[in-house]
């Protein structure tokens, strides 16, 4: 498998994809299951092992909220 390269993608999705996403993945974690989400036509796999954090971030009258899912990606 050759090595991944770095990516730093950011896609928008309407209210109800996003819905539909974050349901899925609510279930993936509840159920100990490795989630699975394709972005900008590259499939990514989520392992169970992941930790998950929210960052919230305020600057120039903006404010954002970020779910993140974090890993270190296993090496073969």
């Amino acid at each position: 498998m050759s090595a991944k390269r770095d990516r730093d993608i950011e896609k928008s999705y309407s209210k109800e994809e996003f819905i539909q996403k974050l349901r899925r993945l609510a279930d993936a974690i509840e159920n100990g299951e490795r989630f699975e989400i394709q972005i900008a036509g590259e499939r990514v796999y989520v392992p169970v092992r992941a930790t998950f954090n929210i960052e919230h971030e305020r600057t120039d009258g903006e404010e954002e909220i970020e779910f993140q899912i974090k890993w270190v990606l296993a090496h073969e």
